[in-house]
């Protein structure tokens, strides 16, 4: 029977290595025109999943299907799936448009489409650099550009803004939400909750290779706010003024007095960064857990640390 065109279906998936049993009967699906987040701490599953689902390890039991289809019985699946599960598998003397034009001659894509991925995230200027000289960041735009090379339905991303500053942040948030509300279908592994919690519509959490949860964002009590920090510093109207130039509506600030501020939106990891790099002083940086945060340990305590991923 021929799925919907673009829905990510999970059923019953299982996978040990050795004595660890690392999924256990894994159930979900991700619907077109949503952004599902899928969580889980550390040794929870969820890469293991992820490769399930895109073929690159094959399931003790249960199955998946993309577009009612398995990934490796897909006709053309770069057409349809793009994946990044992590941003290193570029040739470091290769320029990142070159890496690109690689990828369109084994799918058969015209060339040109490697400019119109890199200018889409970003990367336009580093086109001709070597890749060995990119920073993490800029890997893990390459390696999106990568996936957004056939135009594809569905996007299934390991940890995509890991490395990614305040600024490339709020773009993948932008990015991936634009996408979304094109029709395709976004799933996207994340550790940085209060980030997931501006992006996602629905989530999916796993516990010891177990669902504990799934289900819309507002199923947990979490209505998407964005993360609110206190912060003191004698250069407060600075750090506002740049924050609201770095991450740009993303950023708003509540004033208390002329050195105590709430910043409504981005995280104290991105606050502090800038802080840091602009050599601004800092006498207090207190971020309040956001409620997806707060549900998520609620659901995921006594995790075991050792639990293979």
């Amino acid at each position: 029977m021929t799925g919907v065109s673009g829905r990510i279906v999970a059923s019953g998936l299982t996978k040990t290595f050795g004595p660890v049993t690392a999924v256990d009967d894994v159930s979900f699906t991700v619907e077109p025109g949503t952004v599902t987040g899928f969580l889980g701490p550390n040794g929870a599953g969820k890469t293991t999943t992820l490769r399930m689902l895109l073929g690159l390890v094959t399931p003790d039991s249960g199955a998946a299907t993309i577009s009612g289809r398995p990934y490796p019985d897909l006709t053309e699946p770069a057409g349809l799936v793009g994946a990044t599960l992590e941003a290193t598998g570029f040739h470091p003397a290769r320029t990142g448009r070159d890496h690109l034009r690689v990828y369109c001659t084994v799918n058969g894509y015209p060339s040109s489409r490697a400019d119109d991925v890199l200018t889409a995230v970003g990367l336009t200027d580093a086109a001709r650099r070597k890749v060995g000289s990119y920073s993490l960041g800029m890997r893990q735009r390459l390696a999106l550009a990568a996936a957004m090379l056939g135009d594809p339905a569905v996007l299934v991303l390991d940890e995509p803004a890991n490395g990614l500053d305040p600024e490339g942040i709020a773009w993948m948030r932008h990015h991936l939400r634009a996408m979304a509300d094109q029709g395709k279908t976004v799933l996207v592994s994340s550790h940085v909750l209060s980030e997931a919690q501006l992006l996602v519509d629905h989530v999916v959490i796993l516990r010891r290779g177990r669902v504990v949860h799934q289900g819309a964002l507002t199923d947990l009590g979490v209505e998407g706010e964005a993360a609110r920090t206190m912060v003191k510093s004698p250069h407060a109207d600075r750090l506002a003024a740049l924050l609201a130039d770095r991450v740009g509506e993303e950023a708003r600030v509540e004033r208390h007095d002329p050195e105590t501020l709430t910043i409504i939106g981005p995280s104290a990891a991105e606050i502090g960064r800038i802080a840091f790099r602009e050599r601004i002083e800092l006498h207090q940086l207190t971020t309040r857990s956001s409620d997806l945060e707060q549900a998520f340990f609620a659901l995921t305590a006594d995790q075991n640390p050792e639990h293979s991923a």
